[in-house]
């Protein structure tokens, strides 16, 4: 069995020995990125596209399947030559469920707290307590009830928050009230803080604009370690700087890194954190496609095949 992937020179020691350990019946070969493609090239049975290179399907036409070693697949979608017909895999949690659950529990604590509240009165050097809050008189919802999105609701639910959920079908977790499809005004209305974890599609890009955000509570914070393209930033910062928004706490954004002119920087109501939710944990995610990849050589069905018309 051949296996490539494409793969910066400064990252190979890290991903090429958990492969090479992880499978070890197979021959592990690194495509650099930004190297012309090699037509001579040997052909693999296995794609895994960890980083987006435009020469890696020209030697890589017809693999059996195309891994990614991250959630988002989007790189793999825009990389020239996608071979029609491939199934895409990508990675499910593999350890990025647990930080992201702890992320959006500390963002909703920290509302519930005040404590960017009392941030800015510390600043100011004012001294004035607020009455107390507990989750139970929290609105919380989580826009994106995969894997992820539904282990953050279960616990946002779990600590006492009166928790929505909003997926593109609608879906049943206990203690959970879940929306779908046409039910996103219904979903949005009156929330205190709202959580996205939605993937970048057509149907998802700035979905969160002026006229969603604006269904929200008095005073919402905003919580975004979905993509970036979800939310719309001018709406943002027109709403925050109206008072209607109370604040953000932003982990990924249209461009990355974040441009050191971009508006968000210099918004006190705004905390960002440069993409940490989740990181990719690299020995769980090669055990979980290394064992997707013996799956597909046994002939089974694996998970996290994407579905190239939604995106994800």
């Amino acid at each position: 069995m051949h296996i490539a992937l494409s793969l910066p020179e400064e990252d190979a020691p890290t991903w090429m020995p958990l492969f090479a350990a992880s499978l070890p019946e197979a021959t592990v070969d690194r495509h650099e990125p930004d190297r012309a493609a090699d037509p001579g090239a040997r052909r693999a049975d296995y794609a895994v596209a960890a980083y987006p290179s435009e020469t890696f399907f020209t030697e890589q036409p017809s693999p059996k399947a195309i891994f990614t070693v991250s959630a988002g697949v989007g790189h793999v979608l825009r990389m020239p030559g996608v071979p029609d017909g491939v199934p895409i895999v990508r990675v499910e949690d593999a350890g990025m469920s647990a930080q992201m659950v702890r992320y959006a529990l500390t963002a909703a604590m920290r509302f519930t707290q005040r404590l960017d509240a009392y941030r800015r009165q510390q600043r100011e050097r004012v001294w004035r307590q607020h009455p107390p809050r507990a989750p139970a008189q929290v609105n919380a919802g989580v826009m994106g009830l995969g894997v992820i999105g539904a282990a953050i609701a279960r616990a946002l639910a779990a600590q006492g928050f009166r928790t929505r959920g909003y997926s593109r079908s609608a879906k049943a977790i206990d203690g959970v009230a879940c929306f779908g499809g046409d039910a996103l005004a219904a979903f949005l209305d009156g929330l205190d803080i709202v959580v996205n974890v939605l993937p970048s599609t057509a149907q998802t890009r700035r979905l969160l604009n002026r006229d969603a955000l604006s269904r929200l509570a008095d005073g919402a914070h905003v919580v975004n370690i979905g993509r970036g393209s979800v939310l719309d930033d001018e709406d943002l910062v027109v709403l925050i700087e109206s008072g209607k928004i109370g604040g953000a706490t932003l982990d990924v954004f249209h461009e990355e890194p974040l441009a050191p002119s971009h508006p968000f920087w210099s918004l006190p109501a705004i905390t960002i954190t440069p993409h940490v939710a989740g990181l990719t944990i690299p020995d769980e995610t090669v055990l979980q496609v290394a064992a997707k990849i013996r799956a597909l050589e046994r002939g089974e069905a694996v998970t996290g095949v994407v579905d190239r018309e939604r995106g994800y």
